[in-house]
Parts: structure tokens; sequence; C-alpha cells
């Protein structure tokens, strides 16, 4: 008994005891936190690989044709990535050129869908519904890397009861989207004037055209009433800093620096659509003086060319003339014509047969026209345009107009063409199908079809709120584009999943 008790009670070695019962503990925690650290860092090469490639293809979804094409290119040939720690040591990740003509594939370590839209919620999964049917409506891309084996040194079959395979798979998935907006744009929008064309005109195609551009179109000014309808125009929420006043307001219309920056994915209106009188905010540009003091400072100087078909009947000869001190009846002068006839929009777009001719012999005589000109007619902003760079605002018309500005309004506006105006593009009745949208007040992340360069053909000569504005359609961002407006652009892919 006393040998027991002493055996008992003796301490001697009892480290080595717990080590021996702890070791395998010790050891399996300490290969299971390697397992980790590998599984982790393979994970991470993948995830990034996966959003390298999203992003890479995402830069290349503006909507135009081969962007499909483009995406894959870009994911073929931009980019590299390498996995460690799979069963297959270190791995290059690599796409390939399917052919761009399906809105899902796969080629080399990943395979992607092209998708429209992204569900409401993040954690749901994409489904077919969201896919996109064409690069038109391309706005998203989802890339799946291949999953890579990976093998334990845990015994994790012992977990599993598994004991054929002692690892299992590692994948990643990302989802990129491309974003477009503008920036030092005036806060305007336009309803499409071509929503719902009755002929099957798309904005893309008027934009694409000679024809189509030089039809004239008259906007008129969402709100008192006038419904937001294609052709018509109003007020974007402008940028900080500017004022809610409608002064303040109309000064960013006739400004030649304005800040706003807005984006393609949604914009808002503007509360109210008050921007004071659109006639002093569109008309500054053709050197007419507006009322008050609000608009004497530089940079509501006129443009280079003014040209308008007017002759200062009234007023001191050293001041620059308001409207009501100007004829637009006078003989031998003659602004921008108007189209033949208007057969569309209700009548306020016309056909784009207007007087070239007769324009150009009573402003500039026998002076030649550019052959070209002879098989297709201009549109009125490439006819603004020659005559600056060919030296012929001085020249006097008939009726001894010039388009240079009177020497005693602002200097003129060189850095930029103030008889340009931008505005955002909303297909104005989809959205007013929208209960809660109201395009007369505000209106919040209302998508942009595009931004648009629209040209001022003649001042404003109504007072009234309501005045109408007559345009030529310049150019568009994306489709059916001629480039003129990427200075503005801020186009940029990001990481949505």
């Amino acid at each position: 008994m006393h040998l027991f008790r002493k055996f008992r009670d003796d301490e001697r070695g009892i480290a080595m005891l717990l080590v021996a019962i702890m070791l395998p503990v010790i050891v399996g925690f300490a290969l299971l936190v390697i397992d980790m650290s590998r599984v982790n860092t393979l994970h991470n090469d993948l995830q990034k690989a996966a959003d390298s490639f999203a992003l890479a293809a995402a830069a290349e979804l503006d909507g135009t044709t081969g962007a499909w094409t483009r995406a894959e290119r870009a994911m073929a040939t931009l980019v590299q990535n390498q996995s460690y720690f799979s069963t297959a040591g270190v791995t290059t990740l690599t796409a390939g050129q399917p052919g761009g003509t399906l809105n899902c594939n796969s080629a080399g370590s990943i395979s992607w869908c092209f998708l429209k839209a992204l569900p409401a919620n993040d954690s749901d999964l994409v489904t077919s519904t969201q896919h996109a049917a064409n690069e038109g409506e391309t706005r998203f891309i989802q890339v799946t890397v291949t999953p890579t084996a990976f093998s334990a040194i845990f015994p994790a079959s012992f977990l599993s009861g598994d004991t054929a395979d002692n690892g299992f798979t590692v994948g990643a998935r990302a989802v990129a989207g491309f974003t477009s907006g503008v920036c030092d744009f005036t806060p305007v929008f336009i309803c499409n004037p071509y929503e719902n064309d009755a002929n099957g005109v798309t904005l893309e195609q008027a934009a694409a055209s000679t024809a189509l551009r030089r039809r004239l179109i008259e906007l008129r000014k969402v709100g008192n009433g006038a419904a937001a309808g294609p052709g018509n125009f109003g007020f974007l929420q402008p940028p900080d800093g500017v004022g809610n006043g409608a002064q303040a307001l109309a000064q960013t219309i006739a400004t030649s620096r304005p800040i706003g920056c807005y984006s393609a994915d949604g914009v808002d209106t503007k509360t109210g659509q008050n921007a004071g009188p659109v006639q002093d905010a569109f008309n500054v540009r053709f050197g007419i003086k507006a009322n008050g003091s609000h608009f004497n400072s530089a940079e509501y100087g006129p443009a280079a060319n003014v040209r308008k078909g007017a002759k200062k009947t009234n007023g001191n000869a050293n001041q620059c003339p308001s409207m009501n001190q100007l004829s637009f009846t006078e003989p031998g002068m003659k602004g921008l014509p108007r189209d033949a006839a208007t057969p569309y929009m209700g009548g306020r777009m016309g056909d784009g047969n207007w007087d070239l001719n007769g324009y150009w012999t009573t402003n500039f005589g026998a002076a030649a026209q550019p052959s070209s000109w002879s098989a297709s007619k201009p549109t009125r902003y490439e006819v603004y345009r020659y005559e600056i760079a060919q030296g012929l605002v001085g020249t006097a018309s008939v009726g001894g107009e010039v388009g240079t500005p009177p020497n005693s309004c602002q200097p003129p506006v060189t850095s930029v063409d103030r008889r340009l105006i931008y505005g955002a593009i909303l297909n104005c009745n989809a959205l007013e199908q929208d209960p809660d949208n109201d395009l007369s007040g505000h209106s919040e992340d209302l998508p942009v079809e595009a931004f648009a360069s629209f040209f001022i053909t003649e001042p404003v000569q109504s007072a009234s709120e309501d005045a109408s504005v007559m345009v030529e359609l310049v150019d568009i961002t994306g489709r059916g584009g001629q480039g003129t407006l990427d200075n503005f652009l801020r186009d940029e892919a990001q990481l949505y999943r």
C-alpha cells in the first residue's frame, strides 16, 4: 500500500506525459493552420485573377459593335496571373478569344457571361434572365475561374469520413461593369427626340447620319404644364456650390466653364424646373446682352461666330445689343434657315432640307462652296465651322451683317464652342411610366440613354419661360457617336461583386 501511494503522489515526468498526449493535437493544429494559409493564398490568387479578367473585359463594354470581341481580347492579351498551392503547383491562369459571338463562353482557365443587369440583392445568384442578348445592352461581365484542386496536409479525410480523397477544389468569381459619365457638362436633360420614332429611327442612327443630323429640332422646356415628351428639355440638379436659385441655375446654362459631373447610371432632375429667362441663358452665346448684370464676365462671352441674320436698329452704337434692339427682318441678311418642312415629332422636327444656297449667297456672295456640299448637303453646324476655319466670319452679308461679335460685348470665347449646348438624353416617355418619376419636378437616379451635344442655330426670340430652342443634333456618346465628346467622358470599369 505504501508503494502504491508513493507512486500515486510521484509527479516526476508529468510534463512528458502531457506532451505525449497533446503532441498529436499540436501537430494537427499546426498542419491545419498551414493548410488554411495555403488555401487562403490560393483563393486570393484566384480571386485576384477573376477580378483582373473581369475589369479588363468591362473596360471594353461600351455598348458599341465588337464590344464582346474586344472584351475577350483584353482578357486574353492584357491579363496573366499565377496561382500557388494547388495540386498542380504554380499555375498560370489564362483566357482565350473564342470569337465574341456568344453571351456565355469559356477559354483557358476561365468562363464568363456578359450581363445586362444584376440581381437586386448581392446574395442572389446571377441567372440567365440577367444575360445580355447583344452588345448594345451589355453592362457587366461575370468571370468564373475554373475550380482548382487543393490537396490538404491535414488529414481532412479523417474528419469527412471519405478516405478516398484528402482534398477539395477552390474557385473564385467576379462581376465587373462599365460606368460612363461626363464632367464639365451643363445641367440640362433633353428628352430623346427619337424615342419610339414612328419611322423606327434610333438616336444612334440619327447621330451617325448627316441626313438625319441636319434635321432641325425644336426643343421646348419641360414645366408649366408641358409634358416631358420627345424634344422637350429640362434641368438637372446642379453641382454643389452653385446655388439653388433660378438665376444661379441659369448662369450654369450660360457659362463657358460648367463644372458639373453626371453619370450615365443615373441623374437627378431639378425641382421646379425654373431657370430664369431661357432667352438670356442661351442668347449670350450670340453676342446678345442679357437683362441685368448677371452675365457680365468673360465666362459668358459670345461664340467666335455669331451670324444670326439680325441688324441693330436702335440703342447706343457702343453698347452690346439687347434682343429688343435687334431686327431679324432686315433685307440682305439671313441666318441659318429652318427646314422647308417639319413632318416629324408632331411638327417640331424638320426634314433636313434647308436653304443652303440662299444662306450662302446672301452672306458670302460668289465665294466657292466645298465641292462635297454639291453631292451631299452639309449640316448647319458643318457650315458654321467651315466659316470659322476659312476666315469667313468677318465677311459682310448683302445687308452688312458680319459674324464677328460686337466689340462692346464680352470678348468671344474660343476655348470651347459656345454655339453648342450639352445635355443628358433621357427616354422620357418610358421613364414617366413609373409614377415615382416626375421629370417636371425632382426625380432621382434616372438612367441616361446617352450624353449629347446640340448646335443652336438661332437666338431664342421669345422671353417666355416656354420659349423654343432650335437645334441640330451634333454628336452623342456611345454607339453612333463621332468621338467629339471624348474630352468630356469619364469611363470607368469597376467591380460590383
